[in-house]
């Protein structure tokens, strides 16, 4: 999101966080803009009986628990490291001095913003209005155009399906059910259980032949 260097030069230190470690807590007082340099971090809400709501997915280059930073309330989410991660910690006054001194970062937050309320606006209006089986199949088009989610050389979705649910609310068997549904309609291919999009630009078989993992590197884009 923001170019390392320039985090640093503002007074950004790295904090390396263990696999299962919380980083802050829904409710929290929000003191550091936080960007992940290595990693993947879980943005969720616990409801009373513990079940998760997945509200981002963050992968290495991206930002996360930033809207207190905004509105100057508590943390919205809760956010949990899901690997061994490396974190960029700015101090809230550093970052508010940096978007004042950096429009076209303080831009690009608009876009960000924007982009994230555009999604949660896609959940809504797809979960009230289809079945599973549409709301996953679209879900999975949304991931593909508009998020780093999916993988660019085979398609392969970077989600795992208990992911999906917790991102939509839907139980995992429901997901696993509309998922084999798509799979017999030629929408996806599960291979060895793992999820790939049918398209002409994929190639599942090669990413199978490789390690049996995506080759997807993440490119996030600095801005400076």
């Amino acid at each position: 999101m923001i170019n390392i260097d320039l985090l640093v030069q503002y007074g950004a230190v790295y904090k390396k966080v263990s696999a299962g470690e919380m980083i802050f807590l829904e409710g929290g007082l929000c003191l550091y803009y936080h960007q992940l340099v290595e990693g993947r971090v879980a943005w969720s809400n616990f409801n009373d009986d513990g079940k998760e709501i997945l509200q981002e997915l963050v992968s290495a280059g991206e930002c996360f628990g930033e809207l207190p930073l905004f509105d100057h309330q508590g943390y919205a989410c809760t956010s949990v490291a899901l690997t061994d991660c490396l974190i960029l910690r700015l101090p809230s006054a550093s970052f508010s001095k940096l978007l004042d001194e950096q429009p076209q970062i303080a831009l690009a937050f608009n876009r960000l913003l924007a982009r994230k309320m555009r999604f949660k606006m896609f959940l809504l209006r797809e979960l009230a209005g289809h079945s599973p089986e549409k709301m996953v199949d679209k879900l999975l088009k949304y991931l593909h155009e508009h998020s780093d989610k999916v993988c660019n050389t085979c398609n392969k979705l970077l989600l795992t399906r208990q992911q999906i649910a917790n991102l939509t609310g839907m139980r995992v068997e429901t997901v696993i059910r509309a998922t084999r549904a798509l799979e017999n309609q030629g929408r996806v291919n599960i291979v060895k259980g793992k999820v790939f999009l049918t398209s002409p630009k994929g190639n599942s078989d090669h990413c199978e032949r490789g390690s049996g993992e995506s080759k997807h590197v993440h490119a996030s884009r600095q801005l400076s």
